[in-house]
């Protein structure tokens, strides 16, 4: 085939390929061919003349191929070339994506269905208006709607589900088809109606399609004019200037809808449009419905926005209509948001309910207010907490805490009506929220809160779970809501409350409640089987118990309660106050991410510096005198309290030159080496010097309770470390070496003596201490008793281990084979004895392993 031949099919199949070909007419065809045959003779003649002049110049096999070659030429030339209209073209590529879909719906893969309808609709889009609609369109969108509802009704009775991805397909299916289908209303009655007859029926009807609105952008106008004030419109695809209608606000709510999480979406611009929808909706419905949608709008601001919060401006817009939604709801009574709500599908009209009934929409109050809870948090989580900023977004709480106390009047109001079936779980997560602005501010705060809120909130409202007229006291008001939880809620948010109250009590110096509470709630034992975040409000808890016993004077509790946060060293990562990123970790970056998405806002933290002097001053007044009780008695065993404290007090008494304190810690070191020479004075000065005292309430009733300690402690580490010096020692000497009144000197001694910690007898009448002699053990005894304590535990070691190896079997290394046999490292026997004759049997065990000398002293 010659190259201008070639050339001349390329550029016919080129033309045929294009969707946009008019189909050619019967004169246009023939000259075609009548062209092509001349050109294909005159080139046949061409290769005739270079072929045979090229066969002179060939011999031996050349000659055999020419007749293939002249073979296959003919071939080419009995083809005919087969001209399509565009139409035709159209059709067939339609047929084969109803064929795909078809296969498709053989193995109920609803993600391709998906792709290959939006393909399908593309086809009939493209085709010209004075077109008919294609049959085989109408079958399919028909037999497709039939599968959809079959495969619909299937799944709610089948046990197998599809998987993510087939119900992700399937329920963007439904939401097509609905919607397409709409269009085409009598032509699928008219299949269905004699699916045969209208299939070979030859004549067909003209139906004109109806064109699918493209929706433009939202134009807002005025009234009748359509220009703004500088005498511009702002139009759309089509070029004409729209007018948001109340009969239009539907469509363009449901435009929105189904562009949320599409790529390229302009939210600020959807923002602006259901603004202006909001201004010309005239009835409570649309009002309502435009509330919603542009509350959900502005939450996704967040998610395409390249910061991780809510702009302020943003959130008080949301915050705003979301109070005015609620006005709303309580001025219509008979319209209700829910969740369980069906969506109404019809957009020319709204729904018409009829009298007493209640009109359902869908949507969720509760969510709203979560939501505007946590873009909060957020906002304060990322603004720098030493601003003025961060001053003047915290006091957008007052706002929400109305909002979410309006929230839960209105959800309380639903549950009213029985038959709205409103869960529980609602009015749960709403007081939920509720106490979680409370239990951790002082109840001075808690009741300016409560104050404000009711007042902002209309006086014909309120709640059956708080009254408006209920006692005003703040730890009541903690007490209901917890109670409330206590028996309409399970699991975490049950957990929750009971921590929240406990932190609460602890906060406000009621120290045995909150531990009785505590222990009784065991949920330091499931603690680890619920989430992180109730993890640590467990953990918030739990130093504020420790807190609160310190303050009460309860020091070995106050020390125990801190011991297992403090002493781990993380606690900005316990209290969720801080990431602590170390070189070596193995934390990945969504980790890190999901860390810091936990953190508490700057006014939620509890003070760490003021917790580590409480846990250093706390382990120095138990650890110290445990010190000297050990120093001076070597017989007691060695116990430690606060590996912590230990490791410190270590590391400052490696240190060559000490100067004078600069931190906490250092004010902590040294008043425990001044307490352990019994400079009480000196100790108590270090101790009361540390200015992060005065940000606790009494700061001058914790300095003074902690001189007390501190002088106490100081005679009893005095009494340990020369008690072995002493006959006698009179009372008043120590009390007026202390500053203590004899009467406590006398109380602190008796206490020792009867917890056996000094070997002494008090003498009332005399006011003195008789210490007994020769109870002191020297340095060879105790010595040796250490030297008999490890002995003693070596044989226990060897034992347990012998009794693995033997798995508890008695007389394991006894010889049954009498006293010919071998036996461990003793003479070999007569093996005559072992032996009857030649052919005799072998007494059984002859040739056992007796065991060697272990054996044999175990036999022994």
């Amino acid at each position: 085939m010659s190259k201008f031949f070639k050339a001349a099919g390329d550029s016919s199949s080129e033309s045929n390929s294009s969707d946009e070909e008019e189909l050619y007419s019967d004169q246009e065809a023939e000259e075609q061919s009548e062209e092509a045959s001349e050109e294909e003779s005159e080139e046949d003649e061409d290769e005739d003349e270079s072929s045979s002049s090229d066969d002179e110049g060939k011999g031996g096999v050349s000659k055999f191929l020419r007749d293939q070659e002249s073979s296959e030429e003919s071939e080419d030339e009995d083809k005919v070339t087969v001209v399509k209209s565009a139409k035709d073209k159209r059709l067939e590529e339609m047929e084969a994506v109803v064929k795909l879909i078809d296969n498709a719906r053989k193995i109920n893969d609803w993600s391709s269905i998906s792709t290959e309808f939006d393909k399908l609709n593309r086809q009939v889009t493209k085709m010209a208006a004075q077109e008919k609609l294609p049959k085989i369109y109408v079958q399919t969108i028909s037999d497709l709607e039939d599968f959809m509802n079959e495969t619909i009704a299937l799944q709610k009775v089948s046990i197998k589900k599809l998987n993510a991805t087939n119900a992700r397909g399937l329920n963007a299916m439904k939401q097509k088809i609905k919607r397409n289908n709409r269009e085409y209303t009598t032509e699928i009655e008219k299949y269905r109606a004699d699916k045969e007859e209208y299939m070979m029926s030859e004549e067909d009807e003209d139906v004109q399609p109806i064109e699918k609105t493209k929706k433009p952008k939202a134009t807002y106008t005025d009234g009748i004019d359509t220009a703004d004030d500088e005498g511009f419109a702002t139009v759309g695809r089509g070029g004409k200037a729209l007018q948001y209608t109340p009969e239009s606000i539907l469509k363009h709510l449901r435009t929105i809808i189904e562009s949320r999480g599409k790529k390229n979406t302009d939210r600020a611009d959807q923002i602006r449009t259901m603004e202006k929808l909001l201004e010309v909706a005239t009835t409570a419905y649309q009002t309502i419905r435009v509330l919603l949608t542009l509350i959900s709008t502005r939450f996704d601001l967040t998610t395409s926005s390249s910061t991780n919060y809510m702009s302020q401006e943003q959130w008080k817009m949301a915050e705003q209509e979301y109070a005015r939604l609620l006005g709303m709801l309580e001025e219509n009574r008979m319209m209700v948001v829910v969740e369980n709500a069906e969506e109404w599908e019809d957009d020319e009209k709204p729904p018409q309910p009829a009298a007493g009934e209640t009109l359902k929409i869908p949507g969720s109050i509760v969510s709203i207010a979560e939501r505007l809870d946590d873009e909060l948090t957020r906002s304060l989580q990322h603004i720098d907490p030493h601003t003025a900023e961060y001053i003047e977004r915290l006091s957008d709480e007052q706002a929400l805490y109305s909002n979410i106390l309006r929230g839960l009047l209105y959800i309380e109001d639903l549950q009213k009506n029985e038959k709205l079936e409103i869960p529980q779980d609602g009015a749960n997560r709403m007081v939920m929220r509720r106490l979680e602005h409370i239990y951790f501010k002082p109840s001075q705060v808690v009741t300016i809160l409560e104050e404000t809120a009711w007042k902002a909130i209309p006086s014909h409202l309120n709640s059956k779970i708080t009254p408006r007229d209920g006692p005003k006291d703040t730890a009541n008001l903690v007490q209901i809501l917890s109670t409330y939880l206590f028996k309409n809620s399970a699991d975490i948010i049950r957990a929750r409350a009971y921590l929240c109250q406990v932190y609460y009590f602890a906060l406000h110096d009621q120290y045995y409640r909150a531990r009785d509470m505590l222990l009784m709630s065991h949920l330091q034992e499931t603690i680890s089987n619920f989430n992180v975040n109730t993890q640590i409000l467990f953990n918030r808890t739990l130093v504020q118990v420790g807190l609160c016993a310190f303050r009460a004077n309860l020091i070995y509790e106050s020390q125990n309660t801190l011991q297992e946060i403090c002493g781990s060293g993380r606690q900005k990562e316990l209290l969720a106050q801080g990431v602590m990123l170390q070189r070596f970790s193995q934390v990945t970056p969504e980790q890190e991410k999901l860390e810091r998405q936990r953190q508490l806002p700057f006014h939620m933290h509890i003070n760490l510096e003021l917790l580590e002097c409480v846990y250093l001053t706390c382990s120095m007044l138990l650890e110290v005198p445990l010190l000297a009780q050990t120093g001076s008695s070597p017989d007691i065993k060695k116990r430690v309290i606060s590996k912590t404290y230990r490791r410190l007090l270590e590391f400052h008494e490696r240190q060559i030159f000490t100067g004078p304190p600069e931190n906490t810690r250092d004010h902590v070191m040294q008043a425990s080496r001044a307490l352990s020479a019994g400079e009480w004075k000196k100790a108590a000065d270090l101790i009361n010097s540390i200015k992060i005292w005065d940000l606790m309430a009494d700061s001058d009733k914790i300095k003074t309770m902690l001189s007390e300690q501190i002088q106490e402690e100081g005679l009893r580490t005095y009494l340990f470390t020369y008690a072995p010096f002493y006959d006698t020692l009179a009372v008043s000497t120590l009390a007026s070496m202390f500053d203590l009144t004899e009467r406590k000197v006398a109380a602190v001694v008796s206490k020792m003596i009867s917890h056996e910690e000094l070997a002494a007898a008090l003498d009332q009448v005399n006011s003195a201490i008789i210490f007994r002699k020769g109870v002191e053990l020297s340095r060879l005894q105790s010595l040796a008793l250490t030297l008999s304590d490890k002995a003693s535990g070596l044989i226990e070691t060897n034992e347990r281990t012998l009794e693995q190896r033997t798995q508890g079997t008695a007389n394991a290394f006894e010889r049954q084979g009498g006293q010919g046999g071998r036996g461990g490292r003793g003479g070999r026997g007569g093996r005559g004895g072992q032996r009857t004759d030649r052919g005799g049997s072998r007494t059984r065990g002859g040739q056992q392993f007796g065991g060697g000398a272990l054996g044999s002293a175990i036999k022994v």
